[in-house]
């Protein structure tokens, strides 16, 4: 008989308890309209153009075959006791502010860059280049060096590489953004 109280006066002190979560309401859990709060009027489309949300912000790839990057000491090639370093890029991300004109993507992309057997500590240039095509036609390609220091060849060096590119306002959402190691020419468009 005692646990039948005792689950009685459990039940019912966390009723009060529970009561007593809605004390600043005396409307209760479900209230009546003249107790909910009213939304506050829309501020007008001048004021809030700086605080846009962005519809669209293309995404960022890596292509096959573009994202590691090997150099061979002189005269070797695919020899793997002649690698000077070897170079990754892996994770990506991304934001984009508009203009009334154009867009500007910021593109970041983390990479790692290891010594080789033939490596030696110092600055390393890295040829990244950054393109963004629109469907088929290309909108921005830019090869940048970048470079990169190697502290030791014992150790790893992460990097992180940052790119603002412009592009056009009217980009279609077919839009997007290559980034990977490329030993071509620099060009600018």
């Amino acid at each position: 008989m005692s646990v039948m109280v005792s689950r009685g006066v459990l039940a019912a002190s966390l009723l009060m308890v529970l009561s007593g979560c809605n004390a600043g309401n005396p409307g209760g859990v479900l209230g009546s309209a003249a107790d909910k709060p009213t939304a506050a009027p829309a501020a007008s489309p001048a004021a809030d153009a700086a605080a846009a949300v962005q519809g669209f912000c293309p995404p960022i790839t890596l292509r096959d075959g573009t994202a590691y990057h090997r150099t061979y000491a002189k005269g070797a090639k695919d020899d793997a006791t002649k690698i000077v370093y070897q170079a990754s890029l892996a994770d990506t991300t991304r934001s984009c502010t508009r203009s009334e004109t154009g867009m500007t993507i910021t593109a970041m992309v983390q990479g790692r860059l290891v010594a080789g057997p033939e490596g030696k500590a110092g600055q390393v240039m890295l040829p990244i280049r950054v393109a963004v095509t629109d469907g088929e036609t290309v909108v921005y390609s830019e090869l940048t060096q970048f470079p990169v220091t190697l502290a030791d060849v014992a150790q790893a060096s992460q990097f992180v590489f940052t790119k603002d590119v412009p592009v056009p306002g009217n980009v279609s959402g077919l839009t997007k953004v290559h980034v990977g190691f490329d030993e071509g020419p620099v060009k600018k468009k």
